[in-house]
């Protein structure tokens, strides 16, 4: 994804929907550039065009955003799973690149425990040979996952020594943000446990902007594709953040 791109899928997003006119007007590029562009991101299931305009695909469906960037993502989380130790007590996030290191951990040889707040994770794990908890909360249909003060009191008097977090958006000025609040609630009180926190997060995500912010200080360890920009990586670095590149 250029940088074009990434400009429009933040104007998209910022706006909900949004016409090819005035996408040409504000990216500063032809009606015939701007098109092949939009051509492009719906190719790739980030936009859909109808009428002379753009808007956010809705991928409220786990199995929809499993398709989006599906051998990428896989990447990530077979190696996800290879910083997975013998004996170690691991927070997954909901999330489709998590729900994919959930797959790769049936086939764990060790003992761990799981603890996730997805209930689609928890499923697909349902006859893993370790054990799984899956915390109490507000069901939120859309994200397949628990939400709200009784899940953050369940974060709160649980340990875990390795947590794997999804994030929405990052830029070098802001740092991490999410598309919604109550899932970067929920984000930042794990990142408070003190565990070792990984970001699982493909190359896409960097460049966007997202309105809740994700307590960027607690982030150590980024895992993502190796198209990443050498700006992004630097600033990520700058942060005191390991980046691994898959």
């Amino acid at each position: 994804m250029n940088k074009r791109h990434q400009i429009i899928l933040e104007l998209i997003n910022s706006k909900k929907k949004i016409s090819v006119n005035e996408l040409a007007v504000l990216t500063n590029v032809s009606l015939v550039t701007i098109r092949n562009d939009l051509s492009i991101l719906e190719q790739q299931n980030y936009v859909k065009r109808s009428h002379g305009f753009a808007e956010i695909l809705d991928r409220d469906s786990m199995s929809e955003r499993l398709d989006v960037n599906f051998s990428l993502k896989q990447k990530l989380a077979k190696y996800s799973l290879s910083l997975i130790n013998e004996g170690d007590s691991v927070f997954i996030e909901g999330g489709s690149t998590n729900s994919l290191l959930a797959r790769e951990l049936l086939n764990f040889k060790g003992e761990i425990v799981v603890i996730t707040v997805c209930t689609y994770i928890a499923s697909l794990l349902r006859d893993a040979p370790f054990d799984v908890i899956l915390f109490g909360g507000l069901l939120q249909a859309k994200s397949e996952s628990v939400i709200g003060p009784l899940t953050r009191t369940c974060i709160n008097q649980t340990h875990f020594n390795k947590s794997f977090l999804g994030i929405d958006g990052y830029t070098p000025d802001i740092g991490f943000t999410g598309r919604d609040m109550m899932r970067a609630e929920v984000i930042n009180a794990v990142l408070n446990k003190g565990a070792e926190n990984f970001v699982i997060s493909d190359s896409s995500k960097f460049g966007l902007v997202y309105p809740y912010t994700i307590d960027s200080d607690n982030f150590k360890q980024i895992i993502t594709d190796k198209n990443i920009s050498a700006d992004m990586e630097k600033s990520l670095k700058d942060r005191g953040i390991i980046v691994h590149k898959v």
